[in-house]
């Protein structure tokens, strides 16, 4: 009769060592994959916000079953995570790459037009100034042609600081987009105004 009972009691200790044996390499699992995905948060949420979203929820999962102490899962359950915290790591890389490539070709358009579109703007400007003063408008233009056209010169001035600012503040891209609007508006204006450039 004592047979069973230490037959169980073998089984439970046999369950319990089997469970031991599990439990580090789940923890040292679900320790890596924290470390990994910390490497990349902050970058992560920037260029793959979603994507973090659900390794997140990955990790909790596995988190959840260590706390369960469902070492079996962990381990199974890890190298799936690992997968998907390698996929955001590419993704990062890649998003990051293209945001660098763009904000250098942005850069570089900014520098070709932060050097012509102010002298451009000081003409018209002194063009403006001119025909204000005078009332000599160009061919084929009136006072309220005029008027319209000293309001688009106004606009782009607008435009020129909020994309010299926005330029300042980091925003390359946004300020590239708002200075080749001004740009295309100076040289309708160039031609409007009869300015010679």
């Amino acid at each position: 009769m004592r047979t069973p009972g230490i037959l169980i009691t073998l089984a439970a200790m046999l369950a319990l060592a089997a469970c031991s044996n599990q439990k580090v390499p789940a923890e040292q699992a679900v320790a890596r994959i924290e470390t990994s995905l910390d490497e990349i948060r902050s970058d992560a949420q920037q260029y793959a916000a979603e994507q973090l979203q659900a390794v997140e929820t990955s990790v909790a999962g596995l988190k959840n079953n260590l706390a369960r102490q469902d070492y079996r899962a962990v381990t199974l359950g890890a190298p799936a995570v690992v997968s998907a915290v390698e996929a955001l790591k590419s993704t990062v890389h890649s998003a990051k790459a293209d945001a660098e490539a763009t904000l250098a070709a942005a850069q570089a358009e900014w520098s070709e037009l932060s050097a012509s579109l102010p002298p451009l703007v000081e003409k018209l400007q002194k063009r403006v100034d001119q025909l204000n003063k005078t009332r000599r408008y160009p061919q084929g233009m009136d006072k309220a042609a005029f008027e319209a056209a000293r309001e688009g010169f106004e606009t782009l001035k607008s435009e020129w600081t909020e994309a010299s600012n926005e330029f300042a503040s980091g925003q390359a891209a946004s300020a590239v987009r708002k200075a080749r609007s001004a740009k295309a508006r100076a040289e309708q204006l160039v031609t409007a105004l009869e300015v010679q450039v």
